[in-house]
């Protein structure tokens, strides 16, 4: 390349950042918004407009940005904002990944031939990375920006993403480097083109740059890193942008945020003081001027509540996100439903959308197995329920008024705490109209401790049980999402065995549908349901194995039975490793003592003896609250649809029977019997001995009194009972 193809090329830059300024500065202001890179840091000195010190919101850093109409970027973090007068477009070799141990979010300006939403940003963009097999639609595009404003145009679908080449006005910036396949520069707003195609070029001790020719496609889709979270999709790709659109609307009512211990973000988006509760936090988070997924609240300053668009699916490319913090805690959302029912003339509809791929199940609450609806992998679902239909068991109350009870559960098996229960109401009209409703969700009180009674095997004296966290003995009923532990124990202290366990399953106690927990490995299947089996602290050997699970329960029956394969073996039991998902969505190796040891020689003092199987059953209930919907007042006449949704706390309408404290109600009454049967005959006996004594002058006589069998005794034992355990 001569000096004159060398000038051109610094010149073409020039006219570039020139056009982008222009641009900017001729914007509507309702037509510029703002693009997010988080973990990265521009640095152009001679161009830094201001910097505000003490900035606790991103959106503030934004605000000033977007009121100084020389402002084409940010740099911010926690506390300090630094706006500059040019871009990364124009000098991508200034943007470069923040230094660990603190990340900073950088923010572009830029002028959208489509109206942007209002809130804070309009995109965020991740170079170097792409979401893997969710495209909706491909288009033709000549720049980054001409991305964006497809995405914002589409009307087939919601656009959540798109992906495309690396739109940068300059590329793959070196300091006396190579300029491969020549430096092209694009007409823009008119501006004067200049190419030398095909030129190789070493320009020693400056930028050298490589520019897109011609178009490339953006791959559209209508799924994001939020709605696939957990699946895997989120991958580097060299050469790639990815970009996520924060103007979709999605639900922000029916949302479950979970709890995540030990860890708070390094930067966040909004600090908020003088909040006066983790609720009020919460609610922040969930009208926030951006699509916020996690909050934390006191961990950094008494009532201080701090909010982030991210979350762990979001942070994957960023080095080490999170600070260590024991005491501390992140709630990350977990997912939001939108729920509306129309009502028609022949049925009812109950119309679903979440914020996350949904897979598991809608049913009526009565008829799981007949009025269900199979989910596998969306956003959207629904369960239509004729009036007249059996199978839904649709009630009708009063003149033209229809209600029924509907559950939606994430798991194919079992209800969880994350499952729930809507109860939706219909007023009978020939037309057609759809009322939505959305009410918070929430578990108020205290959680009730679920125990249960001990079940013991003879040789050697191994017993299963269900107990608390604390390891206390409970009753024999639990509610679904209390925190339980099942404990295996040898009861000898000086026993020389230790235990492990398999192939643990929960199963119903009505149509003897199962779940595995543990597998034949002796690795959980689903950590989320119930973890890996470790040795006790309070033995300090394997004579005690404990494993956390949160109560369950399966649509059909309030009974869980757990059965699992217990093994001794001596001196020591082997653990096996099993991978599990840690906290920040990556599997990590674990100890279960689950592994069946392999069998030695007859003769070793190591070998294992027979498996022994451990039965224990316990009373599950949910919490929808169905019953109490039956006490409700009475619907206004002007409404045609009315539901709610209650987070597992319901009362059952028709009378459910225990039938285990129903015999062992019967037991007690007829041994409170048999005692006052015997103490009556033992009575008369002593009183005829006594009269026989006088009458016959000293004489001792001796009778017995037989006591046959009670027929309800019989009957009792002969229906199976102590079959069920």
């Amino acid at each position: 390349m001569d000096k004159t193809s060398v000038s051109a090329l610094y010149a073409c830059v020039m006219i570039l950042t020139v056009a982008s300024a222009t641009s900017l500065q001729d914007c509507e202001a309702d037509m510029t918004g703002f693009e997010l890179v988080t973990g990265y840091v521009f640095t152009a000195p001679d161009d830094l407009l201001d910097s505000i010190p003490g900035t606790l919101m991103l959106t503030d850093c934004l605000e000033a940005c977007h009121a100084n109409d020389t402002c084409e970027s940010v740099n911010y973090e926690t506390g300090l904002c630094v706006m500059f007068s040019s871009n990364a477009d124009a000098y991508p070799g200034a943007l470069s990944k923040s230094q660990f141990p603190v990340f900073t979010i950088y923010a572009q300006k830029t002028c959208l031939g489509i109206k942007p939403c209002e809130r804070a940003w309009c995109f965020d963009r991740v170079q170097g990375y792409k979401l893997k097999g969710f495209g909706k639609k491909k288009q033709a595009a000549t720049s980054r920006q001409d991305c964006l404003e497809l995405c914002l145009g589409e009307r087939e679908f919601s656009c959540r993403s798109l992906i495309a080449n690396s739109f940068i006005g300059l590329q793959n910036t070196t300091t006396a480097g190579e300029m491969h396949n020549g430096g092209i520069c694009t007409e823009r707003n008119g501006l004067h083109q200049w190419s030398t195609p095909g030129d190789t070029t070493t320009v020693a001790g400056n930028r050298s740059a490589n520019y897109n020719n011609g178009t490339a496609e953006c791959d559209m889709s209508d799924m994001d890193r939020l709605t696939v979270a957990g699946q895997g999709a989120f991958e580097p790709a060299a050469g790639i942008d990815y970009l996520e659109n924060n103007c979709v609307d999605e639900p922000v009512k029916l949302c479950e945020f979970k709890k995540f211990p030990g860890r708070i973000l390094k930067t966040v988006d909004s600090v908020y003081q003088d909040v006066g509760s983790l609720d009020d936090c919460r609610e922040l988070c969930l009208n926030s001027p951006y699509r916020c997924h996690s909050y934390d609240y006191g961990d950094t300053g008494e009532l201080v509540c701090r909010l982030s668009h991210h979350s762990r699916a979001t942070l994957a490319d960023i080095q080490d996100p999170y600070l260590e913090v024991p005491e501390a805690s992140t709630y990350e959302l977990n997912s939001c439903y939108n729920i509306s029912i129309e009502c028609r003339s022949g049925d009812m509809v109950a119309r679903i959308k979440t914020s996350k791929l949904f897979n598991g199940k809608i049913y009526a609450k009565g008829n799981p197995n007949s009025c269900v609806q199979d989910v596998r992998g969306s956003l959207d679902f629904e369960l239509e329920m004729a009036y007249d239909d059996v199978e839904c068991n649709v009630k009708q109350q009063g003149l033209g008024r229809y209600m029924n009870d509907v559950v939606i559960q994430h798991h194919d098996t079992i209800i969880t705490s994350s499952d729930l229960g809507v109860a939706i109401t219909c007023q009978y009209d020939l037309t057609n109209k759809t009322v939505s409703n959305e009410v918070d969700l929430g578990i108020q009180g205290d959680l009730k401790p679920a125990m249960t009674e001990e079940v013991i095997v003879d040789s050697p004296n191994v017993a299963m049980k269900i107990t608390d966290r604390q390891g206390a003995d409970v009753k024999p009923t639990a509610e679904v999402g209390d925190p339980l532990a099942l404990r295996f124990e040898i009861l000898d202290p000086n026993s020389p065995y230790e235990i492990f366990v398999r192939e643990l399953v929960a199963m119903d106690g009505v149509d003897s549908s199962e779940i595995v927990l543990i597998d034949a490995d002796g690795c959980p299947t689903d950590h989320f349901i119930m973890g890996p089996l470790y040795k006790s602290s309070d033995s300090g050997s394997g004579k005690i194995l404990l494993s956390y699970f949160d109560a369950f329960k399966f649509p059909s029956s309030e009974v869980v039975q757990f059965r699992a394969l217990v093994t001794p073996c001596m001196p020591t039991c082997e653990p096996v490793q099993c991978d599990q998902e840690d906290a920040s969505g990556e599997l990590r190796s674990v100890h279960s003592f689950g592994k069946r040891r392999r069998r030695r020689s007859t003769k070793s003092t190591s070998d294992a003896r027979d498996d022994m199987l451990l039965v224990q059953s316990i009373q599950i209930t949910d919490k929808f609250g169905f019953g109490a919907q039956q006490a409700s007042p009475e619907m206004n006449p002007s409404d045609t649809t009315a539901f709610s949704i209650k987070h597992h706390d319901y009362n059952i309408d028709s009378l459910c029977v225990n039938l285990f404290g129903v015999i062992i109600s019967c037991l007690v009454f007829l041994a409170v019997q048999v005692a006052v049967l015997i103490a009556w005959a033992y009575v008369w006996n002593k009183k005829r001995h006594v009269d026989k004594y006088h009458q016959q002058d000293g004489m001792s006589v001796s009778m017995s009194i037989p006591v046959g069998r009670t027929d309800s005794m019989c009957k009792l034992y002969d229906t199976g009972y102590a079959k069920r355990y």
